[in-house]
């Protein structure tokens, strides 16, 4: 048996796992329950199968879905200094031809963001979103903390860990989050507005690219027009370069046997988004949402996803270079 054909096994190997992935534990659309859950049977539910849901009906002890207007935000914390985002096209951390382009990031007023988004004020040629991590709710915001929860009492007491991150969103429709994976266990609750959410499970990695790309940051220059400024001296960034909503299948053929589900997050709602799951989200315009990142377990799960995509990113390449 020669290289090609044994490559060739590997990557029909993985195909099948896929498949049996969907098969024996996968829902073809993102399931909702209507109110928060038992911790125990979360648990045994959606975070060890490592499956997503919708939680309805679990955020109306929050004073913030009643309050969080843009108004109201202007009000209790307009003059604080926030971190935010700023591209041309409303793509942050997000490829750009061969490079792998990161957001100009201002220090503005929150009133400032707000004119802007309720256009107010003109934002001249730039999107803005407010989308900084490392736990800019507690960080920068903290005055709106005592509007909801410092935790999510039933998912912390399933995982026996509180979050490492507590995460404050908002921004215009045009901004995108493009397809990724992150290591946390992800409660995501909109607060008003809506998030659009495509996903697709760690199982089908084989068929999502990946590539190694320059970083780089825009930067908005005195005339209104945006640079890309490459980072002289940073390691290239493995990233998806591709846009799962109107994907290039002649340059990326593999992602047609991928199965994205495809899932709204209104206000009032939650959802579960499981470690390693890829996930690529867009929102309505204005929307304000906050998320718990609580880390994952570094455990047997772990381990086998780092094989799955040591293996996927093997055969694409040997396949494709024969």
């Amino acid at each position: 048996m020669d290289d090609v054909t044994r490559t060739q096994g590997v990557r029909r190997s993985l195909e099948e796992c896929a498949r049996e992935a969907r098969e024996l534990y996968l829902h073809r659309c993102v399931p909702y329950l209507n109110a928060a859950p038992e911790p125990l049977d979360f648990y045994r539910s959606w975070i060890s199968p490592n499956r997503p849901c919708v939680v309805r009906n679990s955020l109306r002890h929050w004073r913030a879905p009643g309050l969080w207007s843009l108004d109201y935000l202007r009000q209790k914390v307009g003059q604080k200094q926030i971190s935010v985002a700023v591209t041309p096209n409303g793509f942050a951390d997000a490829v750009s031809g061969d490079r792998f382009v990161m957001p100009e990031e201002r220090n503005m007023k929150l009133s400032d963001v707000l004119d802007i988004i309720e256009k107010k004020k003109p934002g001249g040629s730039g999107v803005f979103y407010v989308q900084k991590q490392c736990s800019n709710l507690l960080e920068e915001l903290p005055e709106l903390t005592s509007d909801l929860e410092p935790h999510v009492a039933w998912m912390s007491t399933a995982l026996g860990k509180t979050p490492d991150a507590v995460n404050f969103w908002l921004g215009e429709e045009s901004a995108v989050t493009s397809m990724h994976k992150d290591h946390y266990e992800n409660l995501y609750c909109v607060i008003s507005g809506e998030k659009h959410f495509l996903l697709l499970p760690p199982t089908d990695r084989p068929f999502i690219p990946y590539g190694l790309f320059q970083p780089a940051v825009y930067h908005q220059r005195d005339d209104g027009e945006f640079e890309i400024i490459d980072r002289e001296g940073d390691e290239k960034v493995p990233w998806i370069p591709l846009d799962p909503l109107d994907p290039d299948l002649a340059r990326f053929p593999e992602f047609s046997s991928a199965r994205p589900l495809q899932v709204t997050v209104r206000a009032g709602e939650m959802l579960y988004l499981p470690s390693l799951w890829f996930h690529h989200v867009r929102q309505s315009h204005g929307a304000i949402a906050v998320n718990f990142w609580y880390d994952m377990e570094y455990d047997l799960r772990y381990n086998y996803y780092q094989l799955l995509h040591q293996l996927s990113d093997i055969t694409v390449t040997s396949v494709t270079s024969q």
